[in-house]
């Protein structure tokens, strides 16, 4: 399994607008092109989440993450905020880049555990974040995945 047969260029966005935390989950969740009442469902799950402990995990990072009947197979999608934003991570930095990930509640591959560690893995190379940042294109984005192998 490679993380980067998960992700689409059309799911990428290198400059996310969104001021808040609510702000910057709605625009992932749009990224998923679902129709307005399982954006709506997705929302509200995904704080759910949130309200639990923040997804941040350190290193400018946060993958928000949740299982939700509006998907009928793993989807992802990946956001930066080059300036950062609050998101109450675990080291208390801004977060800059956002994965976000959605599995049904049951699926059949089981994929989203280990997506969500390939993830984490990804985040903790050490010139990762650095080559986020420096991104021009969600194909950029890709290759980037490609090169690490990921």
């Amino acid at each position: 399994m490679e993380l980067r047969e998960f992700f689409s260029e059309d799911a990428i966005k290198l400059d996310l607008e969104g001021t808040s935390k609510d702000d910057v989950l709605k625009e992932l969740i749009g990224l998923l092109k679902l129709d307005e009442k399982s954006d709506a469902m997705l929302f509200k799950m995904l704080k759910r989440r949130e309200n639990l402990g923040s997804t941040g995990i350190g290193r400018n990072i946060a993958i928000p993450h949740c299982r939700s009947l509006v998907v009928n197979k793993l989807r992802v999608a990946f956001g930066r905020k080059p300036n950062g934003l609050d998101f109450k991570a675990i080291d208390e930095k801004p977060v800059k880049f956002f994965f976000l990930i959605v599995a049904p509640p049951l699926e059949v591959s089981n994929q989203y555990l280990p997506v969500l560690g390939k993830i984490a893995q990804f985040s903790k190379e050490p010139d990762v974040p650095e080559r986020l940042l420096a991104l021009d294109t969600p194909a950029e984005f890709m290759a980037l995945l490609e090169e690490k192998d990921v």
